[in-house]
C-alpha cells in the first residue's frame, strides 16, 4: 500500500460512523503486538512513551531521535501510522515533511495555548507541507485548552477549545484533539461546537468509554502514555513477584 493509500485509509477511518480506537505504541514490538489484533485498523504512537523509553521527559526528546524511533515503528507494520509530534518542534512544516518521508500519514501537533494566529499559522504550514508532498495527511490538531487552561471556568475552556478547533479545521486540519477528562455534557458541547466526527479525545481514567464517545459523535479515541504505564505496571508487579520467589506464569505468550 502506498503512503497516499495509507493516508486515505486513515481518513476513511476518521470519517466512519464508528469511533476509531487507537491503542498507542512506543516501539516496534509494541506496534507489532497491537497490529496483530483483529480490532486494530491504524497505529498511533505516544510521544510521551517514546520520550520515556529514551530517558527524556515528555516534550524534551530531540526531533532526530523521535523520528528515528517512529521510523522503526512504521517499518514494523503495514497499517497507517499516526504519530505524536509534540508541538511540531522548531519548524513544524519541515517536521511534517520529514515524517512523511519515513511513511507517517497523520500526526498530533499541540498548540500549547500559543496565541491563536500563531497556532493557526502552524496548522496552515503543516497542511501546505503535506500538500507539497502529495499526501492527504491527517493532522489531528491538538488544543490544550483543558490541559493548560488552569483554573479558568469550564465554560471558558470549552469556548476556547471550540474557537481554536474551528480555526484549525478551517486551516485544513482533519480533526481537533482536545485532551482531558471529558464528561458527557462537556463532550456534547464540544461536538456541537467543533462538529460531529471532528473531535478526537483521550481515554483517561475517569473519562467515558469509547462506545459512549462514539454515540456522542466523537471521531477518534487514543490512550497516550497510559498503555505504556499499564505495561510497566505489569513488569513491576512481575519483578516484585519474582523477588518474592515467584515464577514466570506458564501461560506467558511469546510476543517478542
Amino acid at each position: 500500500m502506498s503512503i497516499r493509500d495509507k493516508a486515505l485509509a486513515l481518513q476513511t477511518l476518521h470519517e466512519a460512523p464508528e469511533i476509531l480506537r487507537v491503542v498507542n505504541v512506543w516501539d516496534p514490538v509494541s506496534a507489532r503486538t497491537v497490529a496483530d489484533l483483529p480490532g486494530t485498523h491504524a497505529i498511533a504512537t505516544a510521544g510521551h512513551s517514546i520520550a520515556a523509553s529514551h530517558g527524556y521527559a515528555d516534550g524534551e526528546i530531540p526531533l532526530d531521535l523521535m523520528l528515528a524511533a517512529v521510523e522503526r515503528i512504521v517499518a514494523a507494520t503495514e497499517l497507517p501510522v499516526s504519530t505524536d509530534l509534540d508541538d511540531g518542534f522548531d519548524d513544524a512544516a519541515e517536521t511534517i515533511r520529514r515524517a512523511i518521508g519515513i511513511g507517517v500519514v497523520g500526526a498530533n501537533v499541540e498548540d500549547r495555548l500559543a496565541p491563536l494566529p500563531e497556532s493557526v499559522a502552524k496548522v496552515q504550514a503543516i497542511v501546505a507541507a503535506a500538500e507539497r508532498e502529495g499526501v492527504p495527511f491527517q493532522l489531528n490538531a491538538r488544543t490544550d485548552a483543558f490541559l493548560r487552561g488552569g483554573e479558568r471556568p469550564l465554560d471558558e475552556k470549552i469556548a476556547d477549545a471550540v474557537a481554536r478547533g474551528r480555526a484549525f479545521l478551517e486551516a485544513g486540519a482533519a480533526l481537533v484533539f482536545v485532551p482531558g477528562v471529558l464528561d458527557r455534557e462537556t463532550t456534547e458541547r464540544l461536538v456541537e461546537g467543533i462538529g460531529e466526527r471532528r473531535l478526537s479525545v483521550i481515554g483517561l481514567p475517569g473519562a467515558l468509554a469509547a462506545a459512549e464517545y462514539e454515540a456522542l459523535g466523537v471521531a477518534r479515541i487514543s490512550y497516550g502514555p497510559l498503555t505504556q504505564r499499564v505495561a510497566l505496571r505489569a513488569l513491576r508487579d512481575l519483578a516484585i513477584d519474582l523477588y518474592a520467589d515467584g515464577v514466570v506464569p506458564a501461560d506467558t505468550p511469546v510476543l517478542n
